[in-house]
């Protein structure tokens, strides 16, 4: 399927979508750019009328299963906080300790050279593959695959292990982002 068939009908449905850095770059392997997430992500929950009911941040992805409140648009949340982490998380490339810096920088840099909306660096790839979730089957097919990706990588053994994720929230336990869990 091509990525011209993934948009979103519905504001205000709930949806499945997947947030990509560009060239699959691992970018989320310093706290700090985790945190920049999970910080944006709180954010939008709280002033910018956005719901999560399950995520997880891998090495160069994030999953969401989410939905916009009403009288909000889950385009314009997108579209904010794509633009918002892009532009923090490569300045904190910039200006931290960073070994990788000159490759991710160069990478992002030539990822935006042939798109003229972009002045610096082009973080995150163009599509969020949003998925309309219309059945309650759905929704929990889509959280569980979510909080399967750091078992299915070999980086914890049980999903409520992975604390950047809303695993945990799902077990009992009060996780990094202000979730509302489908239970």
């Amino acid at each position: 399927m091509s990525s011209e068939n993934y948009f979103i009908k519905d504001q205000n449905a709930p949806y499945f979508l997947t947030f990509t850095v560009v060239d699959w770059v691992d970018v989320f392997t310093r706290s700090q750019y985790k945190n920049t997430i999970v910080d944006s992500l709180n954010y939008c929950i709280h002033n910018k009328g956005l719901t999560i009911f399950a995520w997880c941040l891998m090495s160069n992805h994030l999953h969401l299963v989410a939905r916009a409140e009403e009288n909000f648009n889950m385009s314009d949340i997108i579209r904010d906080f794509k633009k918002f982490t892009a532009k923090k998380i490569t300045e904190l490339i910039s200006e931290e300790p960073e070994s990788r810096r000159e490759w991710m920088l160069y990478r992002f840099m030539y990822a935006g050279k042939f798109d003229h909306r972009i002045k610096n660096y082009k973080f995150w790839q163009e599509t969020s593959h949003p998925i309309l979730l219309d059945n309650n089957q759905l929704i929990d097919q889509k959280i569980s695959y979510i909080h399967q990706n750091p078992v299915r990588s070999s980086i914890v053994h049980e999903p409520e292990d992975y604390i950047f994720s809303s695993a945990c929230d799902y077990a009992g336990t009060k996780g990094l982002v202000d979730i509302e869990s489908i239970v």
